[in-house]
C-alpha cells in the first residue's frame, strides 16, 4: 500500500526520482513499470498489474454513456507506460507535465494502489481546500470510521 508524501524536484530531462519506499513496494509487490495518465489535476502512476486490473472494471462496463465515453477518451489518451530506471527515476512526459502543471518542484503521494505526482503548489492548495473545512473533514473521519 502507498501512502506517504515526498517532494521532488523534475531534472532538466524531466526524469523524477520514485520514493524509495515506492520502489520497494513496486519490486516486492509488482515489478518496476509504472502507468501514468491524467486525472485530477494531477498525474496519476499505477504498477502495471494494477492498472491492468483498471482497464478490466473499465472494459467490463458493457454500454457507457456519452459522459463515460468522453471521460474515458481523456483518461486513455494521457496514458504512458514508464519504466523505472536503475537509479530509481521515470521519465514525464511533456504533455502530462503541461496537463498538471509541472514546471519543477513536485509533491509524489501515495493513494493505496496508485501514486498521485502533483505540481508542489497544487498539491498545497488542495491540503489547504481540505483542512479549511472541519466540518466535511468530521463527516469524511465518519464515513470511513476514523
Amino acid at each position: 500500500m502507498f501512502s506517504g508524501r515526498y517532494d521532488y524536484s523534475i531534472d532538466d530531462k524531466s526524469r523524477v526520482s520514485i520514493p524509495s519506499k515506492f520502489r520497494e513496494i513496486l519490486s516486492s509487490n509488482y515489478d518496476m513499470r509504472l502507468v501514468l495518465t491524467n486525472l485530477e489535476t494531477c498525474i496519476v502512476a499505477y504498477p502495471y498489474r494494477e492498472w491492468e486490473s483498471v482497464q478490466q472494471r473499465i472494459s467490463n462496463n458493457p454500454s457507457p454513456s456519452q459522459e463515460h465515453r468522453n471521460f474515458l477518451r481523456f483518461f486513455f489518451s494521457g496514458v504512458f507506460e514508464c519504466p523505472i530506471d536503475k537509479l530509481g527515476r521515470i521519465l514525464i512526459p511533456q504533455s502530462l507535465k503541461s496537463y498538471a502543471g509541472i514546471r519543477k518542484d513536485v509533491t509524489i503521494a501515495g493513494m493505496t494502489s496508485k501514486i498521485e505526482i502533483w505540481a508542489h503548489e497544487k498539491f498545497e492548495e488542495q491540503m489547504e481546500k481540505v483542512m479549511s473545512n472541519p466540518l466535511q473533514m468530521g463527516q469524511i473521519i465518519s464515513d470511513f470510521g476514523l
